[in-house]
């Protein structure tokens, strides 16, 4: 238990819902674990809970050993949190946010400069050093407050949406880092993500819905759960060709807001079939691999929508 995060039968209820049902999982340091879920999931409350803002109701958790109901202070001392909305101080240079941030920590002279400086290169950020944070992009925002985060060494690393605002290329270089981060460091990384891309570059990932864990895995097992590649026909009709499609190939389709979305083995051939079959009614066809979005769609019944929760 020194070494990982363990959560044990959590739930949580607010007045209007129940956020949290009974929910379980454990996180190993030197591992990127994602929450992944659509908005009302459930995973910003949990991560509120881990970062000691919310109190635990129901349940136990434990953070490198220490009881999070009991011992939340000692627990804050090797935390490193990023919220999803930004906790720069505008009118401060990046330098100044950050030099506050480590006297807060305890650091100060060669030590903190140092740690500021190397942070700042690997981000991107060091050239921006002596700017003011309300000039920035929000995409360099964004990467001050993860360097920040950073900033103490910390052995847990908490970021919420962590990629917000970035864009591709970015998103990618910050997903590398972590990964060499977390293996390098041996520190316990867990991110939640409304973008399913970014679940699946973590070493394991658990799926909200609706307050509940409904998968929980690596991403390339859970995709393979899935059943062959993923379909969508946008098409004329599709409750009649999905109802046709069904009495004639055997397979089952559902309906979403982009059309009518099916699971095949082989589905280069099957697309060939179902378009010679009906070539009036279908107006267009994609064919990819399952995604981890194909997963919760398979395992809710629902479409995931990509969406930031509040």
């Amino acid at each position: 238990m020194e070494n990982r995060l363990e959560v044990e039968n959590l739930s949580h209820a607010y007045p209007e819902r129940r956020a949290l049902d009974n929910v379980s999982f454990s996180v190993s340091c030197g591992e990127i674990f994602g929450l992944l879920g659509p908005n009302g999931s459930g995973k910003t409350t949990l991560f509120k809970i881990l970062s000691t803002l919310i109190r635990i109701t129901s349940g136990t958790v434990h953070i490198l050993g220490y009881n999070l109901a009991t011992e939340e202070k000692i627990i804050r001392d090797f935390l490193g949190v990023v919220f999803q909305h930004p906790g720069l101080d505008g009118k401060l240079t990046v330098v100044e946010n950050l030099r506050h941030h480590g006297h807060l920590y305890g650091l100060s002279g060669k030590v903190l400069h140092h740690r500021i400086s190397e942070l700042l290169e690997c981000f991107g950020v060091a050239d921006r050093a002596k700017e003011r944070v309300e000039i920035l992009s929000g995409g360099l925002k964004r990467r001050v407050e993860i360097a920040k985060a950073l900033l103490h060494a910390p052995r847990v690393l908490l970021l919420d949406e962590p990629t917000s605002g970035l864009d591709i290329t970015a998103r990618q270089q910050l997903n590398d880092y972590l990964g060499v981060l977390a293996q390098t460091e041996d520190i316990l990384v867990l991110m939640t993500t409304h973008l399913s891309e970014d679940a699946e570059t973590c070493d394991r990932v658990g799926i909200f819905d609706t307050g509940r864990l409904v998968a929980l895995g690596e991403p390339d097992k859970l995709k393979a759960e899935v059943g062959g590649d993923v379909i969508l026909i946008e098409c004329t009709d599709s409750d009649t060709l999905g109802t046709t499609i069904t009495e004639q190939f055997g397979v089952s389709t559902v309906l979403t807001g982009e059309g009518l979305r099916l699971e095949h083995e082989g589905g280069h051939e099957f697309v060939r079939d179902v378009v010679a079959a009906f070539p009036d009614e279908i107006q267009s066809v994609r064919l990819g691999k399952p995604t981890l979005a194909d997963v919760f769609m398979k395992l809710t019944g629902n479409p995931f929508v990509e969406g930031k929760e509040n």
